[in-house]
This record gives C-alpha cells, sequence and structure tokens, in this order.
C-alpha cells in the first residue's frame, strides 16, 4: 500500500543541467538521437532560447544547489568557448554551482583546437567521441576523423580537463574478438581517466536501420555480441578499470561520471535544448519532462511559454518505483530495496530469488546487483522484478 503520492526532492539524488546542442558537422548513420546537420544555419536564435529555457526551469525548480553540468548532443564542441562560458554562467547565475562541480561536454575530435577554449570557459571534464581507432571502422561509422586525429586530439585534451573520458563502439558486423581485443588494448594504453564503450545498437530510424533493412549487412548476433561483452569487462578489470555501470569504466572513482549517476539514482535534473528530457520533483509531485524536438518547434514554444517543454507526464509512485529499479540496477553496487519500500512497492522476492540462482544477480545487505551476466540482460531482469 502506498502510503502517500506526494513527492519530495532528496537533494542526496543530486541536481544537474542537461543542455542539448542538436546540432552535427555530420550525423553518423548509428545515431538515433535528436540530431541535425548544421550546414550553415544561424544558430544564435537556438541558443538564445536555451538561455531563456534555462529561466523558465529555474521558476519550476526554486532554489537548487547544481552539482553538474552535461553539455550533450549532438555536437556541443561546435559552440565556441565564450558560448560554453556563457550557459556556464547562466546555469550558475540562475541557481547555485556547487564548488568542485563537474562540467561535462561532448566533444569530436576535430574541435580539439578549441579545447582549451573549453577549459577556460570552466569545462573540467571532456567526453571524446573517438569511437574506433580504426580508420575503415571509421568510415563505416560516418565519422569525419582518421584514429590518428583521435589519439592527437586525445593527447590534446590531456592536462586540459580534470577528467577525459573516450567513447568507443563495438559489435560490429563480423567483428572478430581479436580485432576488439587488440583495438581495446590500444585505447587502454592511452590511459585515459574514463572509458564508455558501447555495442553496437540498430536503432529504428538510423541510417543504419534502413541498411540492415535493405540486406546490405548484417548485425553482428547476440551470442557473438556477448562475448565481445565479456571479453570487454576481463581487458578493463585486468587494466584496472572495473566497470562502475554496464557500458561505464573508470579509473578511480573520482573519474566516474557524476552527472550520469544523477540519472541512475533517479535524481533531477532540467533538460533544456530541442528533444531535451529532464526530471522535477516539485510541489509534491515528480514530473518527466521532454522539450520540443525540432529546433524551430523548440524556438516557438520557448517564445511561447518561456519554457521549452512540449510534453509533461507526473510519475505516481509506480511509476517511480519502476524507473529506480531499471535505472538503479544499472550501476555495479545495484539497487537498494528500500529504495522501492519508500514509495510504498517491494520487488518480485521470488523473482529475485529465479534470478539469484541463475547466477544473474545477487542480493547482499539489502541490495540486489546484476552479476556480469545478469548484465546482458539487464532490461529483461529489470522488468521482471518491478512492482
Amino acid at each position: 500500500m502506498v502510503s502517500s503520492d506526494r513527492a519530495s526532492f532528496d537533494p542526496a539524488r543530486g541536481f544537474g543541467v542537461y543542455v542539448h546542442w542538436p546540432y552535427c558537422a555530420r550525423v553518423c548513420p548509428y545515431c538515433d538521437f535528436n540530431v541535425y546537420a548544421a550546414k550553415a544555419r544561424d544558430t544564435a536564435p537556438l541558443f538564445d532560447a536555451i538561455l531563456r529555457d534555462l529561466e523558465g526551469w529555474r521558476a519550476r525548480s526554486g532554489e537548487r544547489q547544481v552539482d553538474t553540468i552535461f553539455l550533450g548532443g549532438g555536437t556541443p564542441s561546435l559552440l565556441t568557448g565564450d558560448q560554453v562560458e556563457g550557459l556556464l554562467d547562466r546555469i550558475d547565475s540562475l541557481w547555485c554551482l556547487k564548488p568542485g562541480a563537474e562540467v561535462t561536454l561532448e566533444a569530436n575530435p576535430d574541435d580539439a583546437a578549441r579545447f582549451a577554449d573549453f577549459a577556460s570557459a570552466g569545462v573540467n571534464r571532456l567526453s571524446l567521441g573517438v569511437q574506433s581507432l580504426h580508420d575503415d571502422t571509421l568510415k563505416f561509422l560516418g565519422r569525419t576523423h582518421s584514429a590518428a586525429d583521435a589519439i592527437a586530439a586525445y593527447k590534446a585534451a590531456q592536462g586540459k580537463f580534470r577528467s577525459v573520458s573516450i567513447d568507443m563502439i563495438y559489435a560490429l558486423p563480423g567483428q572478430a574478438a581479436g580485432d576488439w581485443r587488440e583495438e581495446l588494448r590500444g585505447a587502454l594504453a592511452l590511459r585515459p581517466d574514463h572509458l564508455s564503450l558501447y555495442e553496437l545498437s540498430i536503432e529504428p530510424g538510423a541510417a543504419f536501420a534502413k541498411m540492415v533493412q535493405r540486406k546490405e549487412w548484417d548485425p553482428l548476433d547476440d551470442e557473438a555480441a556477448a562475448d565481445l561483452y565479456e571479453l570487454t569487462q576481463d581487458l578493463t578489470n585486468a587494466a584496472g578499470y572495473p566497470a562502475y555501470e554496464i557500458s561505464n569504466h573508470a579509473s578511480g572513482p573520482e573519474h566516474r561520471s557524476a552527472h550520469n549517476r544523477i540519472y541512475w539514482a533517479s535524481g533531477d535534473w532540467a533538460g533544456v535544448g530541442p528533444g531535451a528530457h529532464g526530471r522535477l520533483t516539485a510541489d509534491g509531485k515528480r514530473i518527466a519532462a521532454e522539450a520540443a524536438e525540432k529546433p524551430g518547434d523548440y524556438l516557438k514554444q520557448v517564445t511561447t511559454t518561456g519554457l521549452g517543454i512540449a510534453l509533461e507526464e507526473v510519475l505516481n509512485p509506480l511509476a517511480q518505483a519502476r524507473e529506480r529499479v531499471a535505472m538503479g540496477l544499472r550501476v555495479a553496487e545495484g539497487l537498494a530495496a528500500a529504495d522501492i519500500a519508500a514509495l510504498g512497492f517491494a520487488l518480485d522476492q521470488a523473482r529475485i530469488g529465479e534470478f539469484a540462482g541463475l547466477g544473474l544477480l545477487t542480493q547482499a545487505n539489502g541490495r540486489i546487483a546484476l552479476t556480469l551476466k545478469g548484465r546482458l540482460a539487464a532490461d529483461r531482469i529489470a522488468a521482471e522484478i518491478a512492482p
């Protein structure tokens, strides 16, 4: 029985700001994010709308301390250092940026010339879209940089930021274990602070999905992809980069993504920019918000209402509990059962017992955590043990 439908903001779960910059020099064929080719667009109106959207979020959230800022996209490294500084200053003036707050910017290797400007603007964590260290793979993925460019950009970022993370994609069509082993070892040899390692997924709406439909190539089968995931864990563990989340690895706790931790902990975050999602707990309600997707629609929405939000839903306690399960199971330490009980619900102990017997999860000290084998079925397990 749910004791109360009223939600209250828990500062321990964190409050962040996500800014979505939707433009890219080129849209990658695997990407299904809300992105658009930059071309020769006048982006000043969109930038100004984002600043106004931040003001609208501040009016709704009330006074908060901002724990993290994440500039994502799209390609926010297409912004200038002055623009980034303007965004950070506006966020700090509207709320209050915590001393030493994590400020992340996603960047392409092509934009290495602006890294020093971003650091001067206040960015202290750079997430670099390397994606591969093989030129033929980069060409397949539609990237505009070479492997040499990626390594040079990584070296240019070193020493400028508190943390440098590199993103890579594996489980490509026909990819052999030996090829991925060699490539991942090359990335680990760079000794980045953080790695985000993602299996290639064929997303509806992305160009790759159409290629697969036309039988131009076949995705790697699930069994082979699972083998590569296990290989990834073996190599990263041996190199001192244990997974603290399904796809994320850090050289130490200080380099783990504090912003993503807010998502996994079901904290609050303002989501501004076209298509950005956010969560806000205020006035006894927990709200899931989504901004208008197309830049033109977003501009109209902000101009009309002072907010970019086009869709919002009040999450009832059951929806909150299910979201906490889905997100909480992603991290290595797992989900606290008390987190669900606080909302008036209980996890399905029978299913937990069955999954534990299959070696897919563990249950100890009030926490349920996925095993390596269980991570491969994370979504299914979350759905089946949730209230």
